[in-house]
């Protein structure tokens, strides 16, 4: 149904949720851009900050910091792509997602993939939380997808049981998911385009030649 991937069987993608609240909206919509992604045959991990023991950025030293933040720093470096959700609070992103992002670095982030995906219960969506996102990615060299997911009044687009009933909504997580799986994957292959170039540049051994 879709276009193959060539490096799939190696591309993770991991999508990080910065709500803390039960049933959460936020969670809901990035499990479905993971959805996306592992529908193109990727490995897809959904990462829920509740289930972390984490500490804020700055209040000890970094040899201090629980197992849990070392886990978390690993499980986004060895990730091609992340989803990065948000609520939108005062016009910004959740404190929590913040902090993720303060505990994390060039390591875990340059030439990452990133999608982006903000809910909101007003009527103006998410933008603003979703330009400081876009800010704080560009900040650590990752490549963060011109596309994105600002849902308004996300309430709406749920039914009782939690399910998306909102079409069109599910189709752009989906895309979302799928758009950073491909250029995930296309980072892959230039780095193996890059290795082929820089190896037939490779001057020829001046004693090669037989006699």
């Amino acid at each position: 149904m879709y276009a193959t991937l060539k490096f799939k069987d190696k591309i993770k993608i991991v999508g990080v949720s910065g709500s803390l609240r039960p049933g959460s909206f936020t969670h809901k919509t990035v499990e479905m851009a993971l959805q996306g992604a592992a529908e193109l045959g990727v490995e897809t991990q959904f990462v829920d900050l509740r289930n972390y023991e984490m500490v804020f950025y700055g209040m000890m030293e970094e040899d201090d910091y629980p197992e849990d933040i070392i886990r978390l720093r690993k499980e986004v470096k060895d990730a091609h792509g992340l989803i990065l959700g948000t609520p939108e609070y005062h016009s910004s992103l959740s404190g929590v997602l913040k902090n993720f992002l303060d505990l994390m670095g060039f390591n875990e982030f340059e030439g990452k993939m990133v999608g982006l995906v903000g809910v909101a219960g007003g009527t103006l969506g998410a933008t603003n939380a979703l330009n400081s996102l876009r800010t704080i990615g560009r900040s650590l060299h990752a490549w963060v997808l011109p596309q994105q997911v600002s849902i308004p009044q996300v309430w709406k687009c749920f039914d009782e049981d939690g399910k998306m009933t909102d079409k069109d909504i599910e189709a752009r997580l989906l895309e979302l998911g799928r758009q950073v799986a491909r250029f995930a994957d296309f980072r892959e292959m230039q780095k193996d385009q890059d290795f082929i170039r820089m190896w037939e540049a490779l001057p020829l051994n001046p004693g090669g030649d037989k006699p």
